[in-house]
């Protein structure tokens, strides 16, 4: 995780690497895709320098 991510999201991040190994899913990446989730989410919730709103696409479109 990098600096600056709270204790709440490094938690989430070992859950969802926990998991993704139990489960077997995405194998030798857990590490990466947890990471990945546990950042986009930091990012639309503002948790970010440069917040990505990609997610809402539709305040894109006028």
């Amino acid at each position: 995780m990098p600096k600056g991510a709270s204790p709440k999201r490094e938690r989430e991040f070992k859950k969802l690497e926990t998991e993704f190994k139990k489960e077997h899913r995405y194998p030798g990446r857990e590490e990466e895709v947890a990471a990945r989730v546990v950042n986009k989410q930091r990012a639309e919730h503002g948790e970010t320098k440069q917040s990505s709103h990609s997610g809402n696409k539709q305040s894109a479109k006028k």
